[in-house]
């Protein structure tokens, strides 16, 4: 039964590599990379491309993750023939390499993005309670700070720790809060540079306005 696996964690790898951030750069001319903070995630695209390409992003980021654990394992289960339906492992192992996927994307040089939506999507799939104890936080640290990067990063920290009280009672046990909180971390860790600008003082607060682009057609450099 190790084939279904290697299958389901390398389907979830390639999906997650889609990079639609850049996609979406490349459908106004642009290379996302190169404008804004450089990242492909929604936010740079929201502050960059505008709102519409911005949302858009974030929902096929987030569909990106619901797809890896919800459809793939699943698919890879019952395209072998396989009895009964996928376990939980296949599910965890498909989730870990979507985010690995949109992190590192093979299409990139393995440059990605910090994997907030496509986590928020894993999350919805497997501890939509921690999921939602997430959003709340979010919503209420960025309403307050304004800071895009300060409320992903307690959205994450609440969903790893909140999954082992909400989320913890599909068998084999801990094994969903084990890896969703190992997913958070890494979270947190792509976030290095949003948090090194915070120390310094740099980080920019988010405004649901387009960045005004410069001559050549990009945004100014963040």
């Amino acid at each position: 039964m190790v084939l279904p696996y290697a299958l389901s964690a390398i389907a979830a790898y390639l999906v997650g590599s889609i990079p639609f951030g850049y996609l979406a750069g490349l459908s106004r001319g642009v290379d996302i990379r190169t404008v804004g903070s450089g990242n492909i995630g929604a936010t740079n695209v929201f502050r960059t491309l505008g709102r519409k390409l911005g949302v858009a992003t974030f929902v096929l980021d987030l569909m990106k993750g619901l797809v890896a654990v919800g459809v793939i394992p699943a698919g890879v289960w019952m395209a072998m023939g396989a009895e009964g339906a996928a376990p939980l492992g296949a599910e965890m192992v498909a989730a870990v390499a979507v985010l690995l996927g949109h992190a590192f994307p093979l299409f990139l040089d393995f440059k990605g993005g910090k994997g907030v939506a496509t986590g928020a999507g894993i999350a919805i799939g497997v501890a939509p309670h921690a999921a939602l104890l997430g959003l709340v936080l979010w919503v209420v640290v960025f309403a307050a700070t304004r800071y895009v990067s300060v409320a992903s990063i307690a959205a994450a920290l609440a969903v790893g720790g909140g999954v082992w009280m909400l989320d913890n009672a599909r068998e084999p046990r801990h094994l969903v809060p084990a890896v969703i909180a190992l997913m958070a971390l890494l979270i947190v860790v792509k976030h290095k540079s949003n948090i090194a600008r915070l120390l310094r003082g740099t980080e920019n607060r988010f405004s649901f306005t387009k960045r005004k682009p410069s001559a050549d057609g990009a945004a100014p450099a963040k």
